[in-house]
Order: structure tokens, then C-alpha cells, then sequence
């Protein structure tokens, strides 16, 4: 204890002025607790005894003078401003405490007067500059942080230095022509604030009305005033992707790749960033760009040819919209980039491709299951690859009707990886592979354990599943209806829809009443769902919600007919109601809180 005393003693003596520091500080936190709790006199005594101490301390003056201006006490609120402004005239931000002493009171001819004479008498100095546009900001004088920033970049003679500035005053201001544009100088004076200032822009153009194409308005204009400085073409290229008019960012892209010589690299990317928004045709253009115009000496070349290949099978893919010579052609394109580069562990995603290509679309499975089977037997395929080739595999061989085959590979990935996803994934479909058996005890014994898996969607998937046998297993004494149900189902997988819907009228017609009824529709919709045939599957889905109130497949309708219009139809109007029946009438749903987010997001609370 002694050797605290002694520290504190030496303290003192080495610095006089520690213990009224301290005493100091602790009177400031009386004060401020004070002011919180709204007793107003009681902190403006406190403060003004500390700012009579020290009186070129800021934060006692500015405390005290928030007290007096709350009491509503102008006159002594204008004794202190004077007595500070006589002590510090360089702090030109006491002035403003001026004006807006004036402000208070209606007198804003005189508050305006202040105002600019705090501008008029601003000298060079940067630290100066920055306060007085601090304090015009704290009462929200957006002109004068503007004309603050504006004269002080003359003082300096540093043009641009306080462009960023003035970009956050004007977008405070709600003016977004003046704001990009200072943005705009806010770069050109330093680059490397591009990634800083579109983040902002990214977040603040969109609440401003037309604000898109003011920034492309003048990103052109500039551009064609200097047109050696890339940065414009970037930023319209950035402009390009936040709109999703990836035509119009390739234009740029491209006319940046030939200028700075980058071998294809932004292209690349921009093609990516297509591909992923689904705006296939850009993706498209502009991986064809990187084969035809760099060729094989960009290092993209072989990527770029995959893609094209990958894109390709989706744009046609995309609502199952394609002819027969359509896929054909896309079979050839395969097959000639296999010839071209071999088929081996490099070329391993191609050979899936094609794969799918041939089981899905084609109908070949007979060359599906030879393409995987090379896939499975090349050497230096990595373990993972191996285990998704096997599955691939697997799949062909059920659609084939080859059930042992495809249940021997599903085992030999689950033994192989299994404390892994893809071991989960083999387990997971062994299991389906019994269910569409009609198997239904050792599916349901085999989904039990997978309740558990790492994988969260396999274990919801396993959930379903299971919930799904024990609601509809033995409700008639034959179990046949399920039986149907499922074959249907694995025709469904075939992509044999017709064949499975005849299959589930049939269920409809044999056990009139019976409670698979909700699930064919259920199933009907998902399928028409991914025909992007949405009157159907809306259909559907209304059958569910108007002849099956007491289901349990009412709430998944009712979100799943809720996504359709907001995500879909773009109707936010019809997908609210949806919502809000959720939250109302099925408040235990899964679906509850995130029918919850999503209404009050389309309602307009910021959520």
C-alpha cells in the first residue's frame, strides 16, 4: 500500500498540474451526467466553473454553451461567445456559435452575417479549414461547408484537396449532381480513393432520384475532355455492373483492355460477374472476346473457351427453352474442346458438363455413364472430384434404371469420405434411392442418422424426407399410393415430367380424398417452378392454400407463392398479403421469421 502513496506523492511533484487535471476530469463527468439527465442549471453551474479555470478549453465552452442555449439563456450565452472569440479569434468556428446563437432567436439576417464573415476571415491554415467546416456541418450549413471547403482549397493553393469533402457535404445536402462531381475530383486528386468513393456511391446513389445517370452524364463528358485518363472508362464500367447492363460495361471493359494491354484480365472478370447475374449473352460476348481477340497467349484462353461451353448449356438450359439441334450443337462445341485439349484431370469439369449434357437434355444416359466412367478411371483425379464424379455417376445409373450400380458407387463415396459433405451427400442418396424403391423402413432408418449431419442442407433434406414417410406411410393398407408417389418422384429426377404427373393424377384418381393430394401439387409446382412457368406453378400452389387449410404444406405455399411475385413477377404488392398470412395465421412456421423481414422490408420500415 505504501509504495501507491509514494508513487502518487512523486507524481504530484514531478507534475503540478496532474491532481487539478484529475479533479478536473472528474467534475466533467458530474457535469455531463447532469446534462443527460436534463438538469440543465445544475450542469451549467459545473460547466461554467471548469470553463472559468480553463477557458481555452473547447470542450468546457462548447458544454456550457450547449447548457445556457437549452436554458434559453441568450444573453449570457452571447457574454461567453464574445469573451472567445476575443480570446481566440483564429477559432473562426465560434463564430458560427454566433450565428446560431442569432438562429435561435429569428434573427437570421444577422445569423447569415456570421456566417460569412467566419468564411471571409479564413486564413491557409488546412487544421483551421477542417473545424470551421465541422462546425457549419454540426448545424447543418451544407452551402457554407461547401464555400468552406471552396476557399480553403484556394488559400492552399491545393486544388481537389478537400474534393471529398465537398462530395459528403453536397450528398448531405441531398444534391447529386454536385456530389459526383466532386466525388469525381475527390479522385482524379487521389486514385487511390476509387474503392472508398464507389463504395459510397454505391450506397447513396440509389436513394437519390436519377443519380445514375447524372454520374454517366458526366463520367462521358469528362471522358471526352481527357481522354487518356482511364479512370473514367473504369467508373462507367463500375456504373454499368451496379445498373446490370453488362452489354454497356463490356463496351468499356473492352476499350480498357485494348488501351492498358491487360491480356484479357477485366473482360475475365466482367464475364464472371455476368454469368452469375444469369445476363448470359454478355457472358457470352465477352469470353468469345478473350478466345478471338487474345487468343492463346492470354492466360484466360482455356478458361475462357470452358466457360463459353458452361454458359452456353445454361442459357439454353434456362427454362428447359431449347431444340434438339440447339443441344446438338452445343454436344459438338463439347466434344471438339475435348479433342483440342484431351480428356483428362484438367479437362475433368468439360467431361461433367458434357455429362450432364448428354443424361439431362439429350437423353443419352448410355453416354453420360461412358464420359463419367473415363472421369472415374484418370489418373491424378483428385480425391474430391473423384467422389462428385462417382455420385455424377451414380445418379446416370438410377436414372438408367441401374440400381445396384448406383447404390455401389453412392458406398464407395460414403466409405471413402465419411465424416465429409460428399460422403453425407452419398449417404443421403442411398437412402432416396430405397425411398423410390418403396423401401420405406430402411429409408427411414438411414434418414434418422442423417438428421444429424454436418451438412445443414442434407440434414434438412433428411428432416423432410423423413417427416414426409412418417405422415403418409400406412395410410392405406397396402402403402401402394406412396409407392406411386415415390416412383413419380424418380421420374421427376429423369426429368420425365409427363410421365410422372400421369403417374400422380392416377394417385388422385385410385385414392380419391387421400392426403398425398397437397404434395402432388406441391410437387407439380416445383417443377413448373423450374420451367419458370410461373401462372402453373402459382396455380398449383393456390390449390394447396384454398382445398388443404389444414396441411402442413400451407405455409410452404403460401412463402413459396410470396417469393414467386416479389422475386419473380416483381409484384411486391401480392407478395405483402402473403407474407403478413404467414406472421398471422401460421405464427410456429419455419417460414415466420423470414416472412417477417421480408414484409417489412417491402413495407418500407429499413428493415
Amino acid at each position: 500500500m505504501y509504495k501507491y502513496i509514494f508513487l502518487a506523492l512523486f507524481i504530484s511533484a514531478i507534475s503540478p498540474s496532474f491532481g487539478q487535471n484529475f479533479n478536473n476530469a472528474q467534475q466533467a463527468r458530474l457535469c455531463l451526467q447532469y446534462y443527460r439527465n436534463g438538469e440543465f442549471e445544475k450542469a451549467a453551474a459545473c460547466f461554467e466553473e471548469l470553463h472559468k479555470k480553463d477557458r481555452s478549453h473547447d470542450y468546457y465552452y462548447e458544454r456550457y454553451l450547449s447548457c445556457l442555449f437549452e436554458l434559453e439563456d441568450y444573453s449570457t450565452a452571447e457574454k461567453v461567445i464574445k469573451r472567445a472569440i476575443k480570446a481566440s479569434p483564429e477559432k473562426l468556428e465560434r463564430r458560427v456559435d454566433y450565428g446560431r446563437l442569432y438562429a435561435r432567436q429569428q434573427e437570421m439576417d444577422k445569423a447569415e452575417k456570421e456566417y460569412k464573415r467566419a468564411i471571409k476571415e479564413l486564413e491557409g491554415n488546412q487544421i483551421q479549414i477542417t473545424r470551421l467546416a465541422n462546425a457549419f456541418q454540426q448545424q447543418d450549413r451544407h452551402a457554407e461547408m461547401v464555400a468552406t471547403y471552396e476557399k480553403g482549397e484556394k488559400l492552399l493553393g491545393q486544388p481537389g484537396i478537400f474534393a471529398y469533402q465537398r462530395g459528403n457535404a453536397h450528398r448531405l445536402a441531398g444534391n447529386a449532381e454536385e456530389m459526383v462531381k466532386a466525388y469525381l475530383d475527390a479522385i482524379e486528386a487521389v486514385p487511390g480513393r476509387m474503392t472508398n468513393i464507389q463504395a459510397f456511391l454505391q450506397r447513396y446513389l440509389p436513394e437519390m432520384t436519377g443519380s445514375y445517370e447524372v454520374l454517366k452524364t458526366e463520367l462521358f463528358r469528362r471522358s471526352q475532355k481527357d481522354a487518356n485518363n482511364s479512370l473514367y472508362p473504369e467508373l462507367l464500367v463500375w456504373v454499368y455492373v451496379q445498373e446490370e447492363d453488362f452489354e454497356s460495361a463490356l463496351v468499356q471493359a473492352r476499350a480498357l483492355d485494348l488501351r492498358l494491354q491487360e491480356n484479357g484480365s477485366r473482360v475475365y472478370k466482367l464475364a464472371q460477374m455476368a454469368l452469375n447475374e444469369e445476363q448470359y449473352q454478355a457472358a457470352l460476348d465477352a469470353f468469345e472476346y478473350i478466345v478471338e481477340e487474345k487468343g492463346k497467349t492470354s492466360i484466360y484462353y482455356i478458361n475462357a473457351k470452358e466457360q463459353i461451353l458452361y454458359t452456353k448449356r445454361k442459357q439454353l438450359s434456362k427454362g428447359f427453352a431449347y431444340t434438339e439441334e440447339q443441344l446438338r450443337t452445343l454436344e459438338g462445341e463439347y466434344k471438339a474442346f475435348l479433342k483440342e485439349f484431351g480428356q483428362n484431370a484438367g479437362t475433368y469439369g468439360i467431361m461433367k458438363q458434357l455429362a450432364e449434357l448428354e443424361a439431362l437434355y439429350l437423353n443419352d444416359l448410355g453416354q453420360a455413364i461412358q464420359i463419367l466412367q473415363a472421369a472415374v478411371e484418370m489418373p491424378r483425379l483428385d480425391r474430391q472430384r473423384l467422389a462428385e464424379a462417382k455420385i455424377q455417376l451414380g445418379d446416370y445409373f438410377l436414372m438408367n434404371q441401374e440400381v445396384w450400380e448406383a447404390s455401389l458407387l453412392y458406398s464407395q463415396v460414403d466409405k471413402d469420405q465419411k465424416d465429409s459433405p460428399l460422403g453425407e451427400m452419398a449417404r443421403y442418396k442411398n437412402a432416396k434411392l430405397s425411398y423410390y424403391k418403396g423401401d420405406f423402413e430402411w429409408a427411414q432408418d438411414q434418414l434418422e442418422i442423417l438428421k444429424g449431419a454436418t451438412s445443414e442442407l442434407i440434414s434438412n433434406d433428411a428432416i423432410d424426407v423423413s417427416v414426409f414417410i412418417m405422415e403418409h406411410y400406412n395410410l392405406d393398407t397396402t402403402a401402394n399410393s406412396m409407392r406411386l408417389f415415390a416412383q413419380a418422384e424418380l421420374k421427376i429426377f429423369q426429368h420425365r415430367f409427363e410421365e410422372a404427373f400421369t403417374q400422380m393424377d392416377s394417385i388422385k384418381i385410385l385414392y380419391k380424398g387421400h392426403g398425398l393430394e397437397d404434395d402432388i401439387h406441391f410437387a407439380r409446382a416445383k417443377v413448373f417452378l423450374q420451367k419458370l412457368d410461373y401462372s402453373k406453378a402459382l396455380t398449383e400452389l393456390e390449390q394447396i392454400v384454398a382445398n388443404y387449410p389444414e396441411g402442413i404444406l400451407v405455409d410452404n405455399a403460401l412463402f413459396q407463392m410470396a417469393q414467386i411475385y416479389e422475386e419473380r413477377l416483381k409484384q411486391p404488392e401480392k407478395a405483402m398479403p402473403l407474407y403478413e398470412q404467414i406472421l398471422m395465421e401460421h405464427m410456429g412456421s419455419y417460414f415466420t421469421v423470414e416472412a417477417r423481414k421480408r414484409f417489412r422490408k417491402l413495407r418500407g420500415d429499413g428493415v
